[in-house]
């Protein structure tokens, strides 16, 4: 659970890659965006 891991988003970080835990730009503004649509139709 550090550096060494993949699945955490500070061994993302750390090997440079990018996946569940730590989003690339252009992910990121797609789930935003999930996020929002999601958070307005439960609000409905």
């Amino acid at each position: 659970m550090g550096k060494g891991d993949k699945r955490t988003k500070r061994g993302k970080i750390w090997r440079g890659s990018f996946g569940k835990s730590r989003l690339s730009k252009r992910n990121r503004r797609k789930a935003e965006k999930r996020a929002a649509a999601q958070r307005a139709a439960s609000a409905a």
